[in-house]
C-alpha cells in the first residue's frame, strides 16, 4: 500500500514525489530500493533511482563541490534553497553508495564520492564531529556563491573547456537563477554533448574534468556562505551512518576513518554518565538529549560495527539501547521525544511519522530489533514489538509518511540474517569486501577478529581454519558455512535460512 501511495504521486519525468517544492525524502527511497531488492518490483526501482539520478543531474545537487541542497523550490529539482544541511547528506550518501550497488551506474558512485569529500573538506571539525550547516546566503544574497556569469565561466576556462561546460551545464540556454545568472546543472547529458561537437566522448570528459576543476579553484576565493559550527548529537549520527556505510561498501577506509572520528568525538564529548547531550559548540556540550540522538546514534554504531567490529563499541550500542528504554519508552508502547526527566512541557511528543528527518520511534524500533538479533537480549526485541504495535493502525491507514516504521515492520515479520564472520584476518576482509558488493538490505554482517573481546553468547563462534559463516534469522541458523558461494545463496534468498 506504501508503494501504490507513492507511486500515486510520483513525477515520472523530473522524478521525487509530488509538485515544487520538492525534498529529498530520503526515507521514502530507501524503502522503495528496499522493496525492490525484495520482490523485484521493478516500479520501486525505477522511482528509487529515477529520482536519485534526476537529483543529481539538477542544481540541487552542487556541481563542483558535491552535496545536496535542502530543496528544490521547482518540481526539477533545477533551483534549489541553497543551504546544505547534514541531516539530509548523511542518508543521501548512504542511498547514492546503495544506488551504486543496485545499479552500477557511474553516476551515483561520482555523487557519493564528492558528497563525501565535501563532508570530509567543509564540515568535519578539527576535533572530529561534523557542523551543522552551511547558510544559503553569502554577502546577504542567497546563492550568490554558487551561480555564475557566462563571461566568469569563459574567463576561467579555455575555449575547448568552455564549449563543452557550456553545452553540459546549459550556460547555452537562458539564465535559470533570477534572469541574470546561471546555476549549474545537467542540461545535456555528455554523450550528446560529444556528439554536438563531434568530439570523442573522453577527450569531452577530460575537458570537462579540467573545466570543473578551475571553476571550482575559482569559486573557492569568493567570500563563501556561514556555516553553523554547532555539532549536533542526532544529525552527527545520521552522517556517521552515511559515512560508515557508504565507505564500507565503496571500499574506502578514509571515509570510515572519518565516521570513526566523528563517532569517538560523540563519545568522549557528548556521553556523560551514562546520558547524550544533544549540541556541542566552542568545546561545551550542553542540553539534554532526545529520543533522535540516542535513536540515531544507536543505529549508526551498528552500521560502524558492520564496517569494522569492535566490542568496547558494541557494549556502547548496548548501553544506548538501555538508556532509551529507561528513559524513554512509554509503558503503552513507543518512545516519547523527551526524556523521563526532561523539564514538563505543555505537550509530550510520540510522534511515528518521518519528517525532513526519520521517525525517531521508527529509528529506534528498527535499531532496537537489530541490536536484539545481534545481542540476543529480547528486552530490545519486545520494546520494538510494542512500537510496532502500537503504530500500526496508523501505518495501515495512512502508509505516507511511515517509511521508517515500515522499514523496522519489515524486518519484525522477516528478521533480518545476521551473518558472524570468524577466520583469518586476511581471508574475512576479503569476504567481508565480496559482502559489502551486494545490496542485501536485509543481512546484518560482523566480521569479527580473532581476538574480538567479549562477546555475548549469540555472536561467541569459534575461529576455525578459513572463514566460516554463521548465519542466523530471528530463532533459525543455519549450519557453519565456508563457502563463499554457498554464503552468497543463502544471503540473496533470506527464505532459505
Amino acid at each position: 500500500l506504501a508503494v501504490e501511495r507513492a507511486a500515486q504521486s510520483y513525477d515520472p519525468q523530473f522524478g521525487g514525489f509530488g509538485g515544487a517544492p520538492k525534498f529529498p525524502h530520503p526515507a521514502d527511497l530507501e524503502l522503495l530500493l528496499r522493496r525492490h531488492a525484495a520482490t523485484h518490483d521493478a516500479r520501486c526501482g525505477e522511482m528509487a533511482l529515477t529520482t536519485l539520478r534526476r537529483m543529481a543531474e539538477g542544481g540541487i545537487y552542487d556541481q563542483l563541490g558535491g552535496g545536496f541542497c535542502r530543496y528544490s523550490v521547482d518540481e526539477r529539482w533545477a533551483i534549489p534553497h541553497f543551504e546544505k544541511m547534514l541531516y539530509d547528506n548523511g542518508p543521501l550518501l548512504r542511498l547514492y553508495a546503495d544506488a551504486w550497488r543496485v545499479s552500477g551506474e557511474p553516476l551515483f558512485k561520482r555523487v557519493a564520492e564528492e558528497t563525501a569529500g565535501w563532508v570530509m573538506r567543509e564540515m568535519q571539525s578539527p576535533e572530529g564531529g561534523y557542523y551543522s550547516s552551511l547558510d544559503a546566503d553569502s554577502e546577504h544574497e542567497e546563492g550568490k556563491f554558487y551561480v555564475w556569469s557566462r563571461e566568469e565561466v569563459s574567463r576561467h576556462t579555455t575555449a575547448e573547456e568552455y564549449a563543452v561546460a557550456a553545452a553540459h551545464y546549459g550556460l547555452e540556454r537562458p539564465a535559470n537563477f533570477e534572469g541574470a545568472h546561471w546555476h549549474l546543472l545537467v542540461a545535456l547529458p555528455l554523450a550528446d554533448v560529444a556528439g554536438s561537437l563531434g568530439r570523442p566522448l573522453a577527450e569531452c570528459e577530460r575537458l570537462l574534468a579540467s573545466a570543473r576543476e578551475k571553476l571550482f579553484a575559482a569559486r573557492e576565493q569568493r567570500i563563501r556562505p556561514g556555516r553553523d559550527d554547532k555539532i549536533l548529537t542526532s544529525w552527527n549520527a545520521l552522517m556517521i551512518e552515511g559515512m560508515a556505510h557508504a565507505g564500507r561498501v565503496l571500499g574506502r577506509d578514509d571515509w570510515l576513518a572519518s565516521a570513526r572520528r566523528a563517532l569517538d568525538f560523540i563519545r568522549r564529548q557528548m556521553w556523560q554518565d551514562g546520558r547524550l547531550l544533544a549540541t556541542c559548540k566552542d568545546g561545551r556540550a550542553h542540553l539534554n538529549a532526545y529520543l533522535d540522538d540516542y535513536a540515531y546514534l544507536l543505529k549508526a554504531v551498528l552500521e560502524t560495527l558492520q564496517a569494522e567490529f569492535d566490542s568496547e563499541l558494541l557494549a556502547f550500542a548496548e548501553a544506548l539501547g538501555e538508556a532509551l528504554l529507561a528513559h524513554f519508552e512509554d509503558a503503552a508502547g513507543g518512545f516519547w521525544f523527551t526524556s523521563h526527566d526532561h523539564e514538563a512541557l505543555i505537550h509530550r511528543v510520540k510522534a511515528g511519522h518521518d519528517s525532513a528527518m526519520p521517525s525517531g520511534n521508527g529509528a529506534a524500533a528498527f535499531a532496537l530489533q537489530r541490536l536484539g538479533h545481534v545481542t540476543g537480549e529480547t528486552r530490545f526485541l519486545e520494546a520494538a514489538d510494542r512500537t510496532l504495535r502500537l503504530y500500526y493502525p496508523d501505518m495501515e491507514r495512512q502508509p505516507g509518511g511511515f517509511a521508517t516504521l515500515l522499514a523496522a515492520l519489515d524486518e519484525a515479520i522477516a528478521p533480518p540474517a545476521v551473518v558472524v564472520l570468524r577466520g583469518p584476518q586476511g581471508q574475512l576482509t576479503e569476504w567481508k569486501r565480496k559482502i559489502s558488493g551486494h545490496y542485501w538490505p536485509w543481512t546484518l554482517t560482523l566480521g569479527l577478529p580473532a581476538q574480538a573481546g567479549r562477546l555475548p553468547p549469540a555472536l561467541d563462534k569459534p575461529v576455525k581454519d578459513g572463514v566460516n559463516a554463521w548465519v542466523c534469522s530471528g530463532v533459525k541458523c543455519l549450519e557453519p558455512i565456508d563457502d563463499f558461494s554457498c554464503l552468497e545463496r543463502v544471503c540473496k534468498s533470506p527464505e532459505l535460512i
